[in-house]
């Protein structure tokens, strides 16, 4: 009861050779996530942009008669 049962050993042995087993597998797999996190927040931050733009451009008042008939279409 005191101790693990051989089960237990084989986990903890699986995990110590998955996190420091071979040459650096446990930084690129961090690198792998971190450039995941990147391109998904550029990604945000490409879709954000644009709908800002989108709703500046709409926002804008016309200055010109030609202006405000090209919002009217739109």
């Amino acid at each position: 009861m005191g101790s693990m049962s051989w089960i237990h050993w084989v986990i903890v042995l699986g995990i110590v050779a998955l996190l420091f087993g071979g040459r650096g597998k446990l930084s690129s797999i961090m690198g792998d996530a971190a450039k995941g996190i990147k391109a998904f927040k550029d990604g945000l931050k490409d879709e954000s942009s644009s709908e800002v733009a989108d709703n500046k451009a709409k926002s804008a008042l016309p200055r010109t008669e030609a202006e405000a008939e090209e919002l009217r279409k739109s």
